[in-house]
């Protein structure tokens, strides 16, 4: 399963994370992992490239974990990247399961 975690304080993002592996099947082959994936990664370098939004990024591949830490306030580009990368997530969730999403508020 692969865990989300979206902290939030006063309705503002703070940061994300996304822990583990889906299980859905062998690594190489999971469509469940190479789609959040995918989400996750398009959204960070977006955020990158397109905003001035500053945050701090850990991954670790062989647990496998990402997590980004909003520096500032977000701006509305950035929020919106955000928007758009939970948005996918919860489609994948919805259509496949494997992936559990919870909001962690500050």
């Amino acid at each position: 399963m692969i865990q989300v975690t979206i902290q939030t304080s006063s309705g503002e993002y703070k940061g994300f994370s996304f822990y583990g592996h889906s299980g859905f099947a062998e690594e190489g082959s999971d469509i469940i992992c190479a789609a959040v994936s995918a989400l996750v990664i398009n959204t960070v370098n977006s955020l990158e490239r397109f905003t001035s939004d500053q945050f701090d990024k850990e991954t670790d591949e062989d647990k496998p974990l990402i997590s980004v830490r909003f520096t500032d306030r977000l701006s509305p580009e950035g929020k919106l990247l955000v928007d758009s990368m939970i948005l996918g997530v919860k489609d994948v969730a919805d259509s496949y399961g494997y992936v559990e999403m919870v909001y962690k508020e500050e």
